[in-house]
């Protein structure tokens, strides 16, 4: 049993509403997502381009760390939602004005949180305190991720989706350029996630 003397944090509460935190929020979705679900895939898809670096393109970096400062990237919108980019980058005035209004929720998040604890979270939950090459790989997972959604969208022959396609095809062309493992994960693994549930099962039967 809880001591209920003890001075509650409210850190944990605000992170489990993380699956009611809806995204893509002024666009149609044949497939509706969540803060919670996009964090854990981006937390796969960022341990994955860490083992990627570290595996074929001699990086040194920890892969459990990426996995989870990606787990944490959106703790901010426990706060004050999802921002959709349109509006978040408007132009760089408001996109200045919303990364301060970020920071602050990052602080208010850390500061749920028990005092002896705000030291460790400090460089996972406040964006700005993250070691560069471990936000850089988070924000390739974050691109990579949203890129993916969009095929499935598309797929289903959402065109709202067309834009975001073409927007993010070109933020990968750009981090390409200096992330090699961004290029393999592509051409390794965006195939078969548009894959259906039957042909993903004949092509693991076909290996045993």
């Amino acid at each position: 049993m809880a001591n209920k003397t003890a001075k509650q944090s409210t850190f944990l509460a605000w992170l489990f509403r993380m699956p009611l935190i809806k995204r893509w929020a002024l666009m149609f979705c044949v497939k509706p997502e969540n803060v919670a679900e996009h964090s854990h895939q981006v937390a796969i898809v960022a341990h994955l381009l860490a083992v990627i670096k570290n595996q074929k393109f001699a990086g040194n970096i920890n892969a459990d760390r990426v996995a989870t400062i990606a787990l944490y990237h959106e703790a901010s919108e426990t706060r004050y939602g999802d921002i959709v980019s349109p509006t978040k980058y408007a132009n760089k005035e408001i996109a200045r004005e919303f990364k301060k209004i970020e920071t602050l929720a990052e602080q208010e998040c850390l500061s749920s949180l028990p005092e002896e604890f705000q030291n460790i979270f400090s460089a996972i939950i406040v964006q700005d305190n993250v070691e560069q090459q471990y936000k850089k790989i988070v924000k390739a997972a974050d691109i990579l991720v949203a890129y993916i959604k969009a095929l499935d969208e598309l797929n289903h022959h959402n065109h709202e989706f067309d834009h975001v396609k073409v927007r993010l095809e070109k933020k990968l062309e750009q981090i390409k350029a200096d992330m090699p493992e961004v290029e393999y994960f592509l051409s390794t693994f965006l195939e078969s996630c548009s894959s259906t549930v039957d042909k993903l099962a004949n092509s693991a039967i076909s290996k045993l």
